[in-house]
């Protein structure tokens, strides 16, 4: 039996977190939600709705990411299969099924749910999300002849590939840092297309000038880093 462990990065979600903890689909083993500083009653509502919950007071999406494999490393059976979900609900969190699904059947180490426009809800993605995507992705192809299209949270990784990768980042560069990781060691990959809704509340990175231009920053630092690294 396939184990499968959700990693749920929150930051003030109380409003979304039950609707995301509630629609994971029962063939997972733990849904962990790392509240990042959270003011509100994300870590009530997450507990209530079932889930581990940890706290993780340094701010960054990548600090909270790190804080859940943390405790996953402290426990003695250990999962074949990580999921990464934001909170806020944008995601459909039944689809996890289909992002799982090329690891489990087809051995694949590592699979990006794809935000593709015609199953966006409009509005769902801002200008400054959908060029940074475009232009991240581009760069990816240019210097990697990579396959990805989108930068998109919803994620599923091998484990043991995973801990091979030796993850870094502790901000908004821990999705591109994680896809050029997996370039960069010739993992296997792919994309499944997933559906992808207005989030519950004003998003902490697109929806401030500031948040968009220091994850854009983030990106192509990232990027940029391993284009010239040998």
């Amino acid at each position: 039996m396939t184990k499968i462990k959700v990693i749920i990065p929150a930051y003030n979600e109380a409003d979304s977190i039950v609707h995301v903890v509630n629609d994971i689909p029962n063939i997972t083993d733990e849904v962990i939600v790392v509240s990042n500083n959270s003011t509100d009653d994300t870590e009530l509502n997450a507990k209530k709705a079932g889930a581990t919950v940890l706290s993780e007071t340094r701010r960054g999406y990548g600090y909270a990411c790190l804080k859940g494999m943390e405790h996953i490393a402290s426990q003695d059976e250990k999962p074949d299969i990580i999921v990464f979900l934001d909170g806020d609900y944008s995601d459909y969190p039944e689809e996890l099924t289909k992002i799982v699904s090329p690891i489990i059947n087809e051995g694949l180490d590592f699979v990006i749910g794809a935000r593709v426009k015609r199953l966006r809800e409009e509005g769902s993605m801002t200008f400054p999300q959908i060029f940074g995507n475009w232009l991240a992705t581009s760069l990816m192809r240019l210097f990697f002849r990579a396959k990805f299209s989108d930068l998109g949270p919803f994620r599923a990784i091998k484990y043991d590939k995973l801990l091979a990768l030796n993850m870094e980042d502790k901000t908004y560069g821990w999705t591109v840092e994680m896809q050029l990781k997996v370039l960069k060691k010739k993992m296997t990959y792919t994309e499944i297309p997933v559906n992808y809704r207005n989030r519950i509340g004003v998003s902490k990175v697109s929806g401030t000038v500031k948040g968009a231009i220091f994850a854009g920053v983030k990106i192509l630092s990232w990027i940029f880093k391993y284009s010239f690294k040998k």
